[in-house]
């Protein structure tokens, strides 16, 4: 699997989610088995640039490669200037948003939004890829199959983006109207797949190594991108290649495992973030960790009242190490538990 001159080492995706895949997480899911990890979106507005936010998205130290950061915006200049700006930064491939659902993006006309004003969604396609060509940063974009049922565009568009230079074209199965709701379509997805010759990437409730061939199966897709289903389990990853290689299943992590991956995971976080936000951000990571779990649902409630970072890694490490007296495994991904337990 590549994208332009850049070889990945498979072709399991981590989708770029704000707020989740800052680089503690997508290191994390590297590790376990993601090929190509996507960041946060980054803004195209410099007067953002300098915020601390935006710097945390724009920082790559010691990221596994390839680095690939997802920008954001409705401006070809200022589009082609974040391309420049997180080049500068260690971005080794450049994603155009034009995926993201929410109303704060789409009310500014960024993201889905995008999709209803085709001309200037190539103009910034066109301005991006001319941004990146000099640095050979390969770009690609992420969309969804159009704004509603009636405008459903992403045939069109992924033609035309295609011959603007665009590197990879990621679908994401739902218009912006539905968000996340409903279930994600596949028949789109194979219409894009049959309409350009660079690689499509399919996305949208593949939650388990099933679906994962079943949707490389129903569109044709050159690799998969999972997004909400890595929430709390990064393995899922492993378990979709160890499942296409083999047609087999992986046997899920045992508790011990999940311990040592959460805790590793809570220390690269808490150094990232710093003792403050780091307690709180590592909240959600661990709740989604915990979901489904006997006394989940108790645990995340107290994860809650944690104040300090030192006592949520004694509290995590204590109760997973109670849970490993009981049960030697987490349980495993089956179709249809996102739909279920990820809110």
């Amino acid at each position: 699997m590549r994208i332009g001159h850049i070889t990945l080492a498979n072709r399991l995706f981590a989708a770029p989610m704000a707020g989740v895949t800052d680089r503690p997480f997508r290191q994390l899911c590297k590790r376990l088995g993601a090929g190509y990890a996507v960041s946060e979106m980054v803004t195209s507005r410099k007067d953002l640039w300098n915020s601390l936010k935006t710097s945390r998205r724009a920082n790559h130290e010691g990221e596994v490669e390839p680095i690939a950061v997802q920008i954001a915006g409705t401006d070809a200049e200022m589009m082609a200037d974040a391309a420049r700006y997180n080049i500068d930064r260690g971005a080794q491939i450049i994603d155009i948003n034009m995926g993201c659902p929410a109303k704060k993006v789409c009310n500014k006309w960024a993201g889905s939004a995008l999709m209803r004003d085709e001309a200037l969604a190539l103009e910034i396609v066109r301005a991006v890829v001319e941004a990146c060509a000099p640095h050979r940063v390969p770009v690609t974009l992420k969309m969804r199959t159009g704004w509603c049922d009636a405008e459903r565009n992403a045939v069109v568009l992924a033609r035309a983006a295609e011959q603007a230079g665009v590197a990879m074209i990621t679908v994401h199965g739902r218009t912006r109207e539905q968000g996340y709701k409903g279930q994600a379509e596949y028949a789109t997805i194979a219409a894009v797949k049959q309409a350009v010759a660079v690689p499509v990437v399919a996305n949208g409730d593949i939650d388990s190594p099933e679906k994962a061939r079943d949707v490389l199966a129903a569109t044709g897709a050159d690799a998969l991108m999972i997004g909400r289903a890595a929430q709390g389990r990064p393995w899922i990853f492993r378990e979709i290649a160890h499942f296409l290689d083999t047609g087999e299943h992986l046997a899920p992590p045992s508790v011990a495992e999940a311990r040592a991956w959460l805790l590793e995971h809570l220390d690269d976080h808490y150094r990232f973030y710093g003792e403050s936000t780091g307690v709180r951000s590592a909240r959600k990571h661990i709740g989604w960790t915990v979901r489904g779990l006997p006394g989940g649902d108790a645990f995340r409630d107290r994860m809650n009242r944690i104040e300090t970072c030192d006592e949520q890694v004694r509290v995590v490490g204590d109760w997973f190490d109670a849970l490993a007296a009981n049960d030697a495994r987490m349980p495993s991904a089956r179709p249809g538990w996102l739909d279920a337990e990820v809110a």
